[in-house]
C-alpha cells in the first residue's frame, strides 16, 4: 500500500518541475490523493501572479476532491498577496485531510494556514519527509528566516585544487557533461556574482543555457566590468558583500550564485556568507604551473581555523565529479 511517505517523495518531484520559474514564489509540489492512495490529480507552483501548487491540483482535481486527502510539501499559504489564500481553496474544495512537508517560516504563514484548516475541521498533518522537503526548499527557507539571499559557491578545479594555468587560461578544466550540469544551477538562481577581475579574462555571458532555453539571470559584477564585455548589462558593485546580498533580496533574488576567481571566493567565505558549495573536479593535475587553490586567499592557518561543512552528496559526470557542500 502507498504511505505518506511515498506521496510525498512524489510531490517533492512535482516541486521540481517548478525550479526554474516559480521564485520568488517557493517551488512546492501537490497532489490530490483518493483512497488506497490512488492519485487524482498533481500541480506545482506557477509563475509569480499565477496559481500555487495546491489550486493547480485541486482545479485539476475539480469534484474529486471532495473527502479526498491533499500531500504538499510547504504548509499552504492564508494570505493575499498576488494570488488569493489557499487555505480557502482547500476547505471549498471539501478536501477532508492534509498531509504537509513542513511549516513555511514566512511571517504571513507560519502555521497559522495549519490552525486555518484544523479550524475548519481538515485533519492535518505536519513534518512527512520534512527533511528532503527542506533540502528542496532550503533556499527559499534561508531567505524568508533571514532576510538574504541563499548563497552557493560554484567552483571547478582540478584534482589538486588548480582552477587556472599560469597564464590564466582555465576554459575548460571540466569537460561538457559537468559544464551542462552547472547550467542548471545557474538556471536555479535569480542572480550571479563574479569578480572584475573574472569578466577581463574569461568575458562570460553568465546566462543559463538549458537545451534550447536561454535564462538570463541578474548579473552582478564586483567591481567594474569593460564596456564592451558580455556580461552587460549587469549590477556593477563594491563594498561590503553582506549589503551587496541585502540589495539582491530586494530585487527577489531567492539564490544566488558566485562564480567568481579564488579572490571573490576567498572573500564570501571569509565572510561567513556561503551557505552551499557546488565543486566540480577533473581527473586532471594543475601543478606548479597552475593557480593552485580556489580559496588561495582564505587565510587558514592553523587546523583549529578549517572551515568545515557537511557533505551531502558526490557523484559522478561524464569523466569528472561533482561534490556537494552544505557551509
Amino acid at each position: 500500500m502507498i504511505t505518506n511517505t511515498d506521496l510525498m517523495l512524489m510531490a517533492v518531484r512535482a516541486g521540481d518541475k517548478a525550479r526554474y520559474h516559480a521564485p520568488p514564489n517557493p517551488w512546492v509540489g501537490a497532489l490530490v490523493v483518493g483512497e488506497r492512495g490512488v492519485m487524482i490529480a498533481e500541480g506545482h507552483t506557477q509563475v509569480p501572479g499565477e496559481a500555487h501548487a495546491e489550486v493547480v491540483a485541486l482545479r485539476r482535481a475539480g469534484e474529486r476532491a471532495l473527502g479526498a486527502t491533499l500531500v504538499v510539501t510547504l504548509e499552504p499559504c492564508c494570505h493575499v498577496g498576488r494570488t488569493g489564500p489557499c487555505t480557502d481553496v482547500i476547505i471549498k474544495a471539501g478536501i477532508s485531510r492534509v498531509v504537509i512537508g513542513t511549516i513555511d517560516p514566512d511571517p504571513r504563514v507560519s502555521g497559522q494556514g495549519i490552525a486555518q484548516l484544523r479550524a475548519s475541521g481538515i485533519d492535518v498533518e505536519v513534518g512527512i519527509e520534512e527533511d528532503v522537503v527542506r533540502a528542496q526548499l532550503a533556499p527559499y527557507l534561508w531567505h524568508r528566516v533571514t532576510g538574504r539571499p541563499y548563497v552557493v559557491a560554484k567552483i571547478a578545479s582540478t584534482l589538486d585544487g588548480v582552477v587556472a594555468m599560469a597564464d590564466g587560461t582555465s576554459k575548460w578544466i571540466t569537460g561538457e557533461p559537468a559544464r551542462l550540469d552547472a547550467h542548471v544551477v545557474r538556471a536555479q538562481s535569480q542572480a550571479i556574482i563574479v569578480g572584475a577581475g573574472t569578466v577581463r579574462s574569461d568575458d562570460p555571458r553568465l546566462t543559463a543555457r538549458l537545451d534550447d532555453i536561454i535564462l538570463e539571470p541578474l548579473r552582478v559584477v564586483l567591481g567594474h566590468a569593460p564596456e564592451n564585455a558580455r556580461v552587460r548589462p549587469c549590477l556593477e558593485r563594491t563594498g561590503d558583500l553582506g549589503y551587496i546580498l541585502d540589495e539582491l533580496a530586494h530585487h527577489d533574488v531567492i539564490q544566488v550564485l558566485v562564480e567568481g576567481g579564488p579572490t571573490t571566493m576567498s572573500a564570501f567565505f571569509a565572510a561567513g556568507l556561503v551557505n552551499h558549495v557546488v565543486w566540480y573536479q577533473a581527473a586532471a593535475f594543475g601543478g606548479g604551473e597552475g593557480t593552485a587553490g580556489a580559496l588561495r586567499s582564505l587565510s587558514t592557518s592553523t587546523i583549529g581555523q578549517l572551515r568545515r561543512g557537511r557533505l551531502v552528496d558526490v557523484r559522478r559526470i561524464g569523466e569528472d565529479i561533482r561534490i556537494d557542500v552544505e557551509v
